[in-house]
């Protein structure tokens, strides 16, 4: 709708231009001329000052200032565009505007990465142990058997390498979440935050993230 009113009102504006345009026969310059030399009465500064003073003589030359109609080409006449076809032609204008910036644009580096693995882990970790505990609490209504022995005889009776693998699973997110949490309380205390210590620790966390959990994976298989 607002498309076909921008249409109608710029046809009718290009009409109106076209009509006074025509209508009318201007005169090549101006009704006036500015004249080289002001006359003799603007000499004293003390005289009309502030005003500017285009009185002349016959004989002073005069500039000729040109005439420069309203409109300066014609406007071709707008026709009616189809709502439809409206918006598929803004459709294709914002598919060529540029696009903000994200994640593909930006080189992988260690501050931001594990900025983000951490809130993830967080919400992994916050996340499992709230659905954990509700399946716990409503499975005596469901006849579900994951109580502790269950579980732990369950687990007993999987294969060497997928029970290494499981543990592995579950311990890298609580383990990085860990000692990325003590790398923020370092911070917390005002030190660390220079652009080389921040990339140190940061592949400190990953370090130990990785050998816990293979120690933690490992023991006990």
């Amino acid at each position: 709708m607002n498309v076909q009113r921008f249409t109608h009102l710029s046809a009718r504006r290009s009409r109106l231009l076209e009509r006074n345009h025509s209508s009318r026969n201007p005169p090549p310059s101006l009704p006036f001329a500015i004249p080289l030399q002001q006359s003799a009465h603007a000499a004293n500064p003390s005289r009309n000052r502030g005003q500017m003073n285009f009185h002349h003589s016959p004989n002073t030359p005069l500039i000729k200032l040109p005439h420069r109609p309203a409109a300066t080409g014609s406007i071709p006449p707008s026709y009616k565009v189809p709502l439809h076809d409206g918006n598929a032609i803004l459709n294709r204008q914002r598919l060529n505007r540029p696009v903000s910036p994200h994640l593909t644009i930006y080189q992988t580096q260690i501050p931001w990465t594990l900025s983000a693995l951490n809130r993830i882990t967080g919400s992994v970790l916050s996340g499992g142990f709230y659905v954990f505990g509700f399946a716990y609490l409503v499975s005596p209504l469901l006849g579900w058997h994951i109580e502790s022995a269950a579980l732990a005889q369950s687990f007993a009776e999987l294969p060497t390498l997928v029970k290494g693998g499981l543990k592995f699973l579950v311990a890298l997110p609580f383990t990085f979440h860990s000692f990325n949490g003590v790398r923020h309380l370092i911070w917390d205390s005002g030190r660390e935050f220079a652009n080389k210590s921040v990339v140190r620790t940061g592949w400190v966390v990953m370090g130990l993230t990785v050998v816990s959990s293979l120690g933690l994976a490992v023991y006990g298989t």
